[in-house]
């Protein structure tokens, strides 16, 4: 696998020659618009990217997007697969380690959540500022490849102090109220039971979802800074009368997609 990432961001490179993104963007479920905004994009399909995964899942294209948000030139990875689509909970390891061979500074991850406070319902935006992992699993479990970062290392800032900030600001400017919380990340594919909340809730949660945590661990070990903001879809089980399901995911994502687009592209007009 060592070789993978090296290997696909020299594809991306000849796809865009001279091109060289700061900032790495994962988009989850229902996110695809985002792209729209993207000036001058190069799309390159994942199948032409060795190491890339094939997401399975609804809302998950597979497209990696190379242009310019916000004024920043940015990677755009329009589609995740996860944990449970294959067993393997580095699947989106060697996308994450592309990113930061071609340059990157940032990973800003999204992604639709569960949440586990009344007062961000179905619709509203979180941010996140730190993560639980209760899948069980770790992305880095295995022998260790030491040519994307040390074995052992600090996530005391897993999502960065700084871009929390930044984000914090431009969801002031714009007017839109952004919530802030702990993910726990659950393996899935079920959703979780009343039991699971209730105990996700006990221990510090403030959302429930079934990716992000295991992209943070990569990028925080090979350098890359995170940022990372929710879009909630529902309430977690036992919160509300609402059945859970994909297809609610997906309607209740489209909603809150336009905030979250207007907030990353305010985001990225003030990087620097």
């Amino acid at each position: 696998m060592s070789d993978l990432p090296r290997e696909a961001a020299a594809r991306i490179a000849a796809a865009r020659p001279g091109f060289n993104p700061r900032v790495g963007l994962v988009l989850g479920s229902g996110l695809g618009p985002v792209t729209d905004g993207i000036a001058d994009a190069v799309k390159v399909p994942y199948d032409d990217l060795p190491g890339f995964p094939k997401p399975s899942i609804a809302g998950h294209g597979g497209t990696v997007w190379l242009g310019a948000l916000g004024g920043v030139p940015v990677a755009c990875l329009s589609g995740r697969a996860h944990y449970y689509e294959r067993g393997e909970a580095g699947v989106m390891a060697p996308a994450v380690r592309t990113l930061k061979a071609l340059g990157c500074e940032v990973l800003f991850l999204t992604n639709a959540a569960g949440s586990l406070k009344p007062e961000a319902p179905a619709g509203a935006l979180m941010m996140l500022t730190d993560h639980i992992n209760f899948s069980g699993a770790n992305p880095l479990i295995g022998e260790g490849d030491h040519d994307y970062g040390p074995r052992f290392f600090d996530m005391s800032d897993a999502y960065d102090p700084a871009l929390q900030d930044a984000l914090r600001g431009a969801a002031e400017r714009l007017d839109i109220t952004l919530h802030e919380g702990v993910y726990m990340w659950f393996n899935g594919p079920s959703f979780e039971t009343r039991a699971e909340i209730r105990m996700a809730r006990v221990l510090g949660a403030d959302a429930v979802g079934m990716s992000t945590a295991p992209e943070c661990i990569v990028a925080r070990q090979c350098g890359l800074k995170v940022a990372a903001v929710s879009m909630i879809t529902n309430l977690g089980a036992g919160m509300s009368d609402e059945p859970l399901g994909h297809e609610h995911t997906m309607a209740m994502a489209k909603e809150a997609a336009g905030d979250l687009t207007r907030l990353i592209v305010a985001f990225l007009e003030d990087y620097d």
